[in-house]
C-alpha cells in the first residue's frame, strides 16, 4: 500500500518545527528517521495532512552529557549514539541494547527520539529508558515540560505528548557507581520485534527488572537483593501481573515462561 497524499514541510530549526506543530496540530506528524512512521503511513494507519521533517535541523542533532544524563536530540540517529566512543562508560545498558535493534541499516537512519515517540511496547529503547528512569523533553507553543518515562508511556503506541508538542530530547541517566546491567530478548529472528525483552540493573541493595513485549508498555519492578528461590518466586509473581495474552506468534503461557527465564538470566548477568 501507499500513503495518502500529504503536504511536506522541511524544518530548518526546532523553532520552525514547533511553529508548524502549533499551526497544524492533529493534522501533522513529525518525520525524523522515518523507520517507524513510514510503515504506519504506508499501511494508512495514520493519515496526516502534513509531514514536518526535522531530520536536517542542526539544533536537534546532538548527543552530549549534561549534568547526570546523556541528552539525545530529536534528530540524532541511533547510530550516532551506538558508535559513541564513551557510551560504554556513560550508559552501558544502551551499548548492550543497540545490537538487538533491527539491523544496522535501520539504525543508520532511525532516531532514538523517534523510537521513544513511537512507543512500541516491544521496542528496546523505550525499555531502556523506563528501566533507567529516564526523561522526555516536550516543547509546545507555550512551554517546555519534562516527563519521566513512567508518565510519558501511556499504552500501546500511546504517549503523553500533545498534538502541538515536539519531542525535542530524551535523557538517559549516566551510570551510577556500583550499578551493573543485563539485557536479553527473544524473537523469531535477529532484528525482528521482540516477543519478550528483559533488562536489569543491579546495585548493592536493589534489583530492578524491566520487561517489554508483554504488557502495552515497558513495565519495571524493583526488589531488594533477593537470591535463589526467593528471586525466582518474585520473577514468577511479576510475570503473572503483566497481562500476557495469546497471539499468532506464541501463547501467554510461553510469554510468562520467557519472562521467568530471561528475567533470571539478565539479573545474573548484571550481578
Amino acid at each position: 500500500m501507499k500513503p495518502c497524499s500529504f503536504g511536506y514541510l522541511r524544518a530548518e530549526s526546532a523553532q520552525q518545527a514547533r511553529e508548524a506543530l502549533a499551526q497544524y496540530g492533529e493534522d501533522a506528524r513529525v518525520l525524523a528517521g522515518g523507520q517507524s512512521l513510514m510503515a504506519v503511513l504506508n499501511m494508512r494507519l495514520a493519515q496526516p495532512k502534513w509531514l514536518i521533517d526535522i531530520s536536517r535541523t542542526a539544533d536537534l542533532d546532538y548527543v552530549r552529557v549534561e549534568r547526570d544524563c546523556l541528552a539525545i536530540g530529536a534528530a540524532a540517529t541511533q547510530a550516532s549514539v551506538e558508535w559513541r566512543d564513551t557510551l560504554a562508560d556513560e550508559v552501558p545498558l544502551l551499548q548492550q541494547v543497540f545490537p538487538s535493534i533491527s539491523h544496522f541499516q535501520i539504525r543508520n537512519r532511525g532516531t532514538v527520539c523517534g523510537s521513544i515517540a513511537h512507543a512500541d511496547p516491544s521496542a528496546e529503547l523505550p525499555l531502556a529508558l523506563a528501566l533507567l528512569g529516564g526523561e522526555v523533553v516536550l516543547a509546545g507553543p507555550r512551554a517546555r515540560r519534562v516527563l519521566s518515562a513512567e508518565d510519558f508511556f501511556q499504552g500501546m503506541l500511546s504517549t503523553a505528548r500533545g498534538a502541538d508538542e515536539l519531542l525535542e530530547e530524551v535523557r538517559f541517566p549516566l551510570r551510577r557507581a556500583g550499578e551493573r546491567y543485563g539485557f536479553a530478548e527473544f524473537s523469531a529472528r535477529h532484528g525482528d520485534f521482540a516477543w519478550v525483552a528483559c533488562a536489569a540493573v543491579v546495585s548493592a541493595d536493589t534489583i530492578r527488572l524491566a520487561v517489554g513485549g508483554v504488557a502495552d508498555r515497558p513495565v519495571v519492578q524493583s526488589w531488594p537483593r533477593l537470591e535463589g528461590t526467593a528471586l525466582q518466586a518474585a520473577i514468577n509473581d511479576f510475570s503473572w501481573t503483566l497481562g500476557a495474552q495469546d497471539d499468532a506468534h506464541i501463547s501467554a503461557q510461553y510469554r510468562r515462561h520467557l519472562v521467568r527465564q530471561l528475567g533470571w538470566r539478565v539479573i545474573e548477568e548484571a550481578r
